[in-house]
C-alpha cells in the first residue's frame, strides 16, 4: 500500500494519562501502566487485546522490554525508536504499516516520566548525557543544553525577521491562558508579558518563562485499523498524514537556525493527508522553548517564514484568537515530563472529539500535530481527523 492508500486506515481509539505535575511515591514505569490502562479503558478494550506497543525512555535504551514485562503482555509489533520528543508523533506511522499488514490488531503507544520528583532527575541526566552522549561541536565548550540551543535560534530569528522579545512572550502568554481553561494543567497562574520579560533568566533572549517546565506525567494512546474502530467506545479520530525528517543532531550543524526540518516533515505529512495546514482548526505544535512554536508556524505553512513573530502578535493564538494553538496550555504551562510528544497527540483527539469543556474549539474537525526531538533535530509531523474530514 501506498501512503495515500494509508490515509484514514487507522485511527486513534483511545486515550490517557496519569501523574501529570508530581507523582512523587510513584516510578515511571507505574504512573504509564496507569497511563496506559487509562488509555485501553476509554477505548473500550482491555489488555489482553493489545498486541502491539511503542515507547522509549530517554533513560534506559531497552525500555520496552520492561514495559512489556510490567504491563504483561505478548506484542507482535514492538517499536522503541528513541528520537527525542518527537518519538511518540513518529510511532504512528510505523504502527500504521504494521495494523495494515495484519502483523497486529492494536498498538498501545505509551509514555512515562518522574524527572521532577525522581532521585536520578532532569539534572543529573543533563550532567550524564554529556559522558554518554556527547557532542563533538558543543559539548567541549560546555553550553548550558538544551536552553543554550534554543535561545540561539531565537536570537539567530531576532536579527534576522525582526523578532521582538515581546512576540516571544505572546507565545508564553497564550499557552498560560490556554492552561487556565484546563483543570488539569499545572501553572495556571496569572502571567502577563511583563511577567514572561522580567523573570528570571536563563540564556538570552530567554527566562524562565520561555522555558518549558519540569514535570512528572505520564500519557497514552491505542491505535487499531479503521473498520474495527468504529464498533468501538469512543468516536474515532482518523490518522491522515504522518511523516517524519531529521537533518541535523547538534544545533551548530543546522544549515540554518531560523529553518527546521519540520519544512520537510510538514510537506510529506500534508501530501498524504491531502490537506495543507491552513486548513486546520487546532495546531499542537511542541513549545519546549517560546521560539519553537515561531519557528514551527512558519516550517509548517500556517504563515510564510520570518512571519511567525507577526502571526502571534496581540493573542492571535490564544483562546479566541485567530488559531488554536496547544490548547491544553502545552509544554509551557500544561505539562512537560522530559518529552512532550504523546501529550500532543492526546489532546489533539480530546477536542476532535469535543471532550474539552471551557478550552474545546468550535467545530473542530482538522487538527496538525508536531513533535520536536533533541536540539530542533528530528521533526514529526501528523494531520488527525474526524470522519468530516476522511
Amino acid at each position: 500500500m501506498n501512503l495515500q492508500q494509508l490515509r484514514g486506515s487507522v485511527a486513534v481509539v483511545g486515550v490517557g494519562h496519569a501523574g501529570i505535575g508530581d507523582a512523587a511515591g510513584f516510578t515511571e514505569q507505574e504512573i504509564l501502566s496507569q497511563a496506559a490502562l487509562n488509555a485501553i479503558k476509554d477505548a473500550g478494550l482491555s489488555l489482553k487485546d493489545i498486541d502491539g506497543i511503542t515507547t522509549c525512555s530517554s533513560l534506559s535504551t531497552m525500555w520496552v522490554m520492561p514495559v512489556i514485562e510490567y504491563l504483561g503482555i505478548r506484542p507482535t509489533f514492538i517499536d522503541s525508536t528513541m528520537i527525542g520528543g518527537s518519538s511518540y508523533v513518529a510511532h504512528l506511522l510505523p504502527a500504521i504499516h504494521a495494523l495494515n499488514s495484519g502483523q497486529c490488531n492494536a498498538v498501545l503507544v505509551c509514555y512515562g516520566s518522574t524527572q521532577r520528583t525522581a532521585t536520578f532527575n532532569r539534572s543529573e541526566l543533563t550532567r550524564v548525557r554529556k559522558v554518554m552522549d556527547p557532542q563533538p561541536f558543543e559539548t567541549p565548550y560546555d553550553p548550558p543544553m538544551p536552553v543554550a540551543a534554543y535561545a540561539l535560534a531565537a536570537q539567530r530569528h531576532a536579527h534576522q525577521y525582526g523578532t521582538t522579545r515581546k512576540q516571544l512572550a505572546e507565545v508564553a502568554v497564550a499557552a498560560r491562558k490556554w492552561a487556565q481553561l484546563n483543570p488539569e494543567a499545572v501553572m495556571r497562574g496569572d502571567l502577563s508579558i511583563e511577567d514572561v520579560i522580567g523573570a528570571r533568566a536563563v540564556a538570552t533572549p530567554f527566562t524562565v518563562r520561555d522555558c518549558c517546565m519540569v514535570s512528572d506525567g505520564a500519557g497514552a494512546f491505542v491505535l487499531t485499523r479503521a473498520d474495527r474502530a468504529k464498533d468501538l467506545a469512543k468516536k474515532p479520530v482518523y490518522i491522515l498524514g504522518n511523516a517524519t525528517a531529521c537533518w541535523n543532531r547538534q544545533v551548530s550543524s543546522m544549515d540554518d537556525l531560523t529553518v527546521t526540518a519540520a519544512s520537510e516533515s510538514g510537506n510529506r505529512c500534508f501530501d498524504m493527508a491531502g490537506y495543507q495546514a491552513k486548513d486546520a482548526q487546532l495546531a499542537m505544535l511542541y513549545d519546549a522553548f517560546t521560539i519553537n512554536t515561531i519557528l514551527f508556524l512558519e516550517d509548517l505553512g500556517f504563515c510564510a517564514k520570518g512571519e511567525g513573530g507577526a502571526f502571534v502578535d496581540d493573542g492571535a493564538i490564544a483562546p479566541g484568537g485567530r488559531l488554536a494553538v496547544n490548547t491544553n496550555g502545552g509544554g509551557l504551562s500544561c505539562v512537560h515530563p522530559g518529552m512532550y510528544g504523546v501529550f500532543l497527540v492526546i489532546e489533539a483527539v480530546r477536542q476532535l472529539r469535543g471532550e474539552c469543556g471551557a478550552r474545546q474549539v468550535g467545530n473542530a474537525h482538522l487538527a496538525v500535530v508536531h513533535g520536536n526531538g533533541g536540539t530542533l533535530s528530528s521533526q514529526s509531523t501528523a494531520m488527525l481527523g474526524t470522519a468530516d474530514a476522511l
